[in-house]
């Protein structure tokens, strides 16, 4: 596995065992209640066809998590023992059993068989484990869907603030931008103990660079939730969301498909800002919008006490400060992208349009590329997660006045003239090469 690759699997691991190292008080009755309920789940493990995770597993996750001071790094997989060595069912095997199972969905693992061996649909060296074969088609969504049991739908709130924020997106009013006529998105958090808003504001789009921009906000004025509780929208299922909560310890939770039911607090919101703000909204354009939502949200939501709590939203956050964890100064890196690039003999890396230049003992290696889009100057470069400093973009016009020996490498004291040179230290001084 590659770097991003072995990121997604601990991204994943992270959001299985968060509620049991995230802080919260458990007894053991509950834990093991709890570890008990994730062993009975089905899972949609990446890059694994097993869709179940047993208890030794999930104990062994949680202590070098643990251990290693709730770094993300510790969740990364090792090298499978039995790599290189062909698997129970190969690609043509498999490529046999699904297309049987979707023209016989009602048929039994052991039917299948049956019928495949008959079909000569593979040679009859294979072999067909009905273990295997189930946990295929259970993995592939294969098997006959049971008739689900009623569900037991409850109320719950958040005991302290900050253990769960909602989120979701309202389509706003139309506004004037350029000219046009645009049509506004509300992205907003809800704490769900206090009902106070961490951060909300108007975008003109609802894409995954518009919802980091105000979960950065967020975070940066409220501090780190424990769970964040969004929408299965395009920008709350990016890979890119996952990472930046795994690695600020907060866990990412999906509402299901279809089950409105468990945004209520953040839909609730939604109807307050449409019955008692945007009625008296009388600006034109997008600044206008955000400066008299931010006056509404301080001046009154957040000071007039809310029904279901019977306190204002302010005080109920503020009554247990103690409770809420600081973002950390650094935030912003978390929220950088991270691309896989090779660098060229030329030690250039190309990047978003962008060409810039790595160092030399970096040549031909596989490298990680952190960078922002709106930071194109800062861009860093990591190999196994060891930092090799900030690239610089390539100056074409310098690197024509640097030369080289054909014949051989420069030599760290020439590299590092050569460097000092291209960033001006040199300019005005005799530097020559």
């Amino acid at each position: 596995m590659n770097e991003e690759q072995k990121r997604e699997v601990a991204t994943f691991r992270f959001g299985v065992i968060h509620d049991l190292v995230g802080g919260a008080m458990l007894g053991s009755g509950d834990k093991e209640r709890l570890i008990k309920e994730k062993c009975a789940r089905k899972w949609a493990i990446p890059y694994s066809n097993r869709t179940r995770i047993g208890r030794s597993t999930m104990m062994r996750w949680i202590k070098v998590y643990q251990d290693s001071g709730g770094r993300l790094e510790s969740l990364y997989p090792g090298a499978r023992s039995d790599r290189g060595q062909s698997r129970s069912l190969d690609d043509e095997t498999i490529a046999a059993l699904v297309g049987l199972r979707k023209q016989m969905p009602r048929a039994t693992v052991y039917t299948i068989i049956r019928e495949i061996r008959r079909r000569v649909l593979v040679g009859p060296e294979v072999k067909l484990p009905p273990s295997s074969i189930y946990r295929l088609f259970r993995a592939q969504d294969l098997m006959k869907p049971t008739t689900p049991a009623p569900e037991d739908r409850r109320k719950f709130e958040a005991e302290w603030p900050n253990d769960l924020w909602q989120s979701d997106c309202m389509h706003g009013p139309m506004i004037a931008h350029e000219g046009k006529q645009r049509k506004t998105y509300l992205l907003a958090f809800i704490d769900d103990h206090s009902r106070l808003i961490p951060h909300a504001s108007f975008y003109l789009n609802e894409r995954m660079n518009s919802f980091l921009d105000a979960l950065q906000t967020a975070l940066s004025t409220r501090g780190l939730p424990r769970k964040l509780y969004t929408d299965n929208g395009p920008a709350f299922r990016s890979k890119h969301l996952e990472q930046v909560c795994a690695s600020l310890g907060v866990a990412l939770i999906h509402a299901r498909p279809y089950k409105p039911q468990g945004k209520g607090k953040i839909e609730r919101f939604f109807k307050t800002v449409r019955t008692n703000f945007l009625p008296g909204f009388c600006g034109e354009t997008l600044r206008d919008l955000n400066e008299a939502f931010d006056l509404w949200l301080g001046d009154i939501y957040h000071q007039r006490v809310h029904g279901g709590t019977a306190q204002t939203p302010l005080g109920r956050f503020t009554a247990h400060m103690e409770c809420v964890r600081p973002a950390p100064h650094d935030l912003l890196d978390y929220f950088r992208q991270a691309v896989r690039r090779k660098v060229a003999k030329d030690r250039t890396i190309s990047l978003n349009g962008r060409i810039y230049e790595a160092p030399v003992e970096l040549i031909g290696k596989q490298v990680t590329v952190l960078f922002h889009d709106h930071q194109p100057e800062s861009v860093e470069v990591r190999v196994n997660r060891i930092s090799y400093g900030y690239l610089r973009p390539v100056d074409l016009h310098v690197n024509a006045r640097v030369k080289r020996d054909k014949n051989r490498n420069l030599t760290i004291d020439e590299q590092e003239h050569a460097l000092r040179y291209r960033s001006g230290e040199l300019w005005g001084k005799g530097g020559h090469q």
